[in-house]
Order: structure tokens, then sequence, then C-alpha cells
């Protein structure tokens, strides 16, 4: 059996990739043709199911969402009415979500089963243009809203042991930057970042791949549970608010020892990268 991917993807703005907005052209360009690639979606080693690690979910213990199937929650608001009517009909996994907890507990953790939790943006709409044909289960899993670097990275590792099982891991967030405070208003008014916005997620881009990619799981670990002390953390990712960087997290600690590809994208004028591992480079 292959051992499936981790991919931790930037999932853009609401259902702005989906229904249309500015700035996401090359999110959804890679959303729609590297992911599914890196993935291996339409070959012989497609997973047979992805365990999706999403910002929107926070609770005070990992969450699994659990039946085999789960209504859309559209949490966002102000939107045209057509961003309510987005459907997205996979499948989960009751048999997963089980195996997901199982590791879990194994590693120390305390996760619980949820079969009532809607799949929430960070879901259907990364996934709607990653494979429209919804013929792959998801299984929803929360992140922590502790926020610790410790604990994220040590359900990565849970989760490392269920990849060859072909099971991928796909982290949904936005690692580069998340501060509605400066993004949102670009996106309300289809402008280019400044010059100084741009350099700083540059600058702060440098050191996050610094440390993400190394190749040495423990020495990765080490690097990203200082992650606060990099150059513009803050500014990247307020505090407590930093719900968009916790999948690269959770990502990163299921890549094991492996070599780290990674691409990057346009949003808005600022350098957004994400990084995978796993037996694929594109």
């Amino acid at each position: 059996m292959p051992r499936a991917s981790v991919i931790c993807i930037s999932h853009g703005g609401g259902p702005l990739p989906v229904i249309g907005g500015p700035g996401h052209e090359d999110i959804v360009h890679s959303l729609k043709t590297r992911v599914p690639k890196i993935l291996k979606l339409g070959t012989p080693e497609a997973p047979r199911a992805i365990i999706c690690v999403t910002a929107h979910w926070s609770e005070n213990q990992p969450a699994i969402s659990s039946a085999d199937h789960h209504d859309l929650y559209y949490d966002y608001g102000g939107l045209p009415n057509e961003a309510y009517r987005l459907k997205y009909n996979a499948p989960g996994s009751s048999a997963v979500a089980h195996a997901v907890k199982k590791v879990l507990v194994e590693e120390g953790l305390a996760p619980v089963l949820d079969k009532r939790q809607g799949w929430d943006h960070g879901v259907f709409i990364p996934f709607m243009l990653i494979n429209p044909t919804a013929d792959i289960p998801i299984i929803q899993l929360s992140i922590l809203v502790s926020e610790d670097a410790a604990e994220h990275l040590r359900m990565g590792r849970a989760l490392s042991k269920l990849r060859d099982s072909n099971l991928a891991i796909l982290g949904s967030g936005f690692a580069s930057i998340h501060n509605n405070r400066v993004v949102v208003p670009l996106m309300v008014r289809d402008r280019r970042a400044p010059a100084n916005l741009a350099k700083s997620v540059r600058e702060w881009n440098v050191v996050l791949t610094a440390a993400a990619t190394k190749e040495k799981s423990q020495d990765r670990g080490k690097a990203l549970e200082g992650w606060r002390s990099f150059i513009h953390s803050y500014d990247m990712h307020p505090p407590g608010v930093a719900d968009h960087f916790m999948p690269l997290l959770v990502c990163a600690g299921a890549a094991d020892d492996e070599v780290a590809g990674m691409y990057k994208d346009d949003f808005l004028g600022l350098d957004i990268w994400t990084y995978y591992w796993g037996n694929v480079r594109i």
C-alpha cells in the first residue's frame, strides 16, 4: 500500500476561491492542479481517505468528524446568495474517524468523536477545487484552542502512523499570513499589498521555510515550537488568533524524516507558501 502524502494548503478568504474574489487566481490554480498531483488523485495510488485539519474548528481536545455524512457549515456572512448554496457531497468515514481517534489516544491525547459538526469552509471550499468528483472520504479534524505548538506537533506525529494505510493528511489554513486587519481591506478594495507589508511577509517566510523544511523530524519540531520568536510572527498571526498557523504544525509533525516540497502562490501581491511531504514532486 502506498504511503500517503502530507500537505498544508492556503484555503483563501471564505468562499471566494469558488465564487470568485480578487487576488485568488494563483491559489485557485494550485488547488485545481498542484494539490491533486501531490495527493495522487486520479491514480492507482490515490488516498483511500483524507484527514483534513481545519483552522476553522477549535476545541479544547482534538475533535474528529465521525459520521458517514456531514452537512456543510457556511461559517461566513454578508456574501452573495450563491455562497450559501454551495454543495460538496463527499462522504465521511466513521471507520477512519475511529482509526484517527486510536492513534491520537496512543500519543497521549484525549480526542472526541463528533457526528454532528458540519464541514466548515476550510474543508469544503478547497476540496470543491481539489477533488470536484467528491469521491474520496474526508475526516475533519479540529485544531486546539490552546494554540500550543508542541501539542499540535504531537497530533501530527500521531497521524503519521496512518499514512502507511494510505490515509493522506491535509492541513487547511493560511500559514504565510492571516491578519484580517490588514488583509481583508485589500480583498474588499481589490488592491495589491503595500511594499512594506510584502517585505515583512517575505522576511517571515524565509525563517518559516527554514524551520518547516528541516529534514529531521526532531529538528523541524524543535524549530517550529519556537515559531513565536520568528521575525514578524505577531504581525502575520496576531496574539490569540493564530488558528490558521496551527494546521501547518500538525502537518509538520506528520512528516517524519522527509524532505519537504514547496511552492509559492501570489495573493494580493503577497508570497503565500505551501509545504508538502511524500514521495512526489511537482
